[in-house]
């Protein structure tokens, strides 16, 4: 059976994670969904909550009247009746009311009912992680965040980001994101996130939240000791005493001021230079894949350069000679082209339904294994050429644009949930095509890293490169990543084409450059 091997990746905003539905926007808009059937249920329960916090106010009045009359007396055989009918049975009805059992059984009966498509912890501690991850790759303020602004660390840059809605994090969402980066040992990033914990918290003391699971002593708590292993031992010591303050008998607390104390009487040095952040990308050449996700729309002063035109092509194709695809070449070396509007929005919406049911987790190869990585968090499907027509009209375009032979074993197959890819025994990957599926608002463009440039998503548009030269070299200039999406989700698909089968259609060269 033929496959189009079309890989439909998601790509998303969390961060890297073990959990498997945090990552996914497409999750997101589920449990936004069971919130907003929790929010009718919770309605419900305040309306009925406030009926009969109504009706004991009533009965509450009537009897502070009858205290407060001082011609109320219990000589009067009717007062002295319905003083001992109120005592004996009125308010033990009140007491022990089952009213308000009932009401808040209806709120937990609604809550149940939607339990099992909530996020977990698992989801929660990869949602922080993908802050974190936003934060590093855009280098973004924290202190900004949690105001709800996307802003650069620099003073004189706009925001990356514009939400129409600006929505801030209270101290407890501050908390749970720096005790993530704390439980994992990253002092880089829990101080930042605690800092801001403590900072809400103080201006909100006294008052209490019941959505809120941390405190004020929590966040000192974990901000002290985050402050001790990153070496600065007197502010340490200023946090545990201010933490003090407020639980002057905490035991442990006790015992840690007096092992700062102890230390800086010996001169322990106070580390000076600032923490190095952890590698969450896991690449090598971080700071430059970093450089160009922030770089607005992933290029570089222009340049006069005479073979980066646009173009009708046709390539020689039949298919292409009543509708040239429309090309530009974003780059020679390496040689990356962009086909604008390879798709139609119907296309791609078709395209994503069928993907839609069939998502998982992306993997990537360990040895002859594949495997999910934490830094991988794309969930993705493979789709057949006969699972409808238009992704067979697709695998039909890409053959023409590319002039390639796809067909099976020259381009990867469908994705069973082991992927067959290192059975196919067809060589490396010859060349890539890339379409994107959807526009995001900011973020998510594709970094070449070792060729200094970036491209933006666009959506309906194909971007094509070459994996190898003609000499079947690797091409390293085409090292490339996918900036995390900074607002949206996006849809991509993949082509991936083999080496084996095109020796007539892309002959070799004796050219290591070609």
């Amino acid at each position: 059976m033929r496959a189009l091997g079309l890989g439909l990746l998601l790509a998303l905003l969390p961060p890297p994670a073990p959990a498997e539905t945090f990552s996914a926007m497409r999750s997101v808009r589920a449990a936004m969904g069971a919130e907003g059937r929790l929010l009718r249920r919770l309605r419900s329960y305040l309306r009925d909550e406030s009926g009969r916090l109504r009706r004991v106010s009533r009965f509450y009045e009537r009897v502070r009247a009858l205290h407060q009359d001082p011609q109320a007396s219990v000589d009067n055989p009717l007062l002295a009746f319905s003083l001992i009918k109120r005592l004996y049975s009125d308010w033990p009805n009140v007491i022990y009311s089952e009213e308000a059992t009932e009401n808040t059984q209806a709120l937990h009966d609604g809550f149940q009912e939607v339990e099992q498509e909530l996020p977990g912890a698992e989801d929660l501690d990869g949602a922080a992680r993908a802050l974190m991850r936003l934060q590093d790759v855009y280098g973004l303020s924290v202190k900004g965040l949690v105001h709800g602004t996307f802003q650069g660390t620099g003073a004189t840059r706009t925001p990356l980001y514009s939400p129409s809605r600006r929505v801030g994090l209270s101290a407890d969402d501050c908390f749970h994101v720096g005790k993530v980066a704390y439980d994992t040992g990253d002092y880089y990033h829990s101080i930042a996130w605690l800092e801001e914990a403590v900072g809400l918290f103080r201006l909100s003391y006294g008052s209490w939240n019941p959505e809120d699971r941390s405190s004020l002593e929590d966040a000192l708590d974990h901000l002290a000791f985050s402050y001790f292993m990153a070496g600065n031992v007197s502010h340490a010591l200023s946090l545990s005493r201010e933490f003090l303050h407020y639980d002057p008998s905490n035991r442990r607390v006790l015992r840690n001021v007096v092992k700062y104390k102890e230390l800086l009487e010996k001169g322990t040095p106070t580390r000076t230079e600032p923490l190095l952040r952890p590698n969450s990308t896991h690449l090598q050449s971080r700071d430059a894949y970093e450089e160009l996700c922030q770089r607005p729309r992933g290029q570089s002063a222009p340049q006069h350069h005479p073979h980066l035109v646009c173009s009708y092509e046709t390539n020689g194709s039949p298919f292409l000679l009543l509708q040239p695809a429309k090309k530009e070449m974003v780059q020679t070396q390496p040689y990356v082209a962009l086909y604008h509007d390879f798709i139609s929005d119907a296309e791609a919406e078709t395209i994503k339904g069928l993907a839609g049911p069939w998502l998982q987790r992306s993997v990537v190869a360990s040895g002859e294994e594949q495997q999910k990585a934490e830094y991988r968090i794309s969930k993705s499907a493979w789709l057949k050429d006969t699972a409808h027509p238009v992704v067979r009209a697709l695998e039909q375009r890409i053959g023409a644009v590319t002039g390639l032979d796809l067909r099976p074993p020259y381009a990867e197959y469908l994705q069973s949930r082991k992927s067959p890819l290192y059975r196919m025994k067809s060589g490396n990957r010859i060349a890539t095509v890339m379409i994107y599926l959807s526009a995001v608002e900011a973020g998510g463009s594709t970094a070449f890293i070792a060729a200094n440039f970036s491209v933006p998503v666009l959506k309906n548009a194909a971007l094509f490169w070459w994996n190898l030269h003609r000499n079947g070299a690797g091409a390293s200039a085409t090292l490339h990543a996918a900036c995390p999406v900074l607002a949206g989700d996006k849809w991509v698909a993949n082509k991936w084409i083999h080496e084996y089968g095109q020796e007539f259609r892309r002959p070799c060269s004796t050219d290591p450059q070609e």
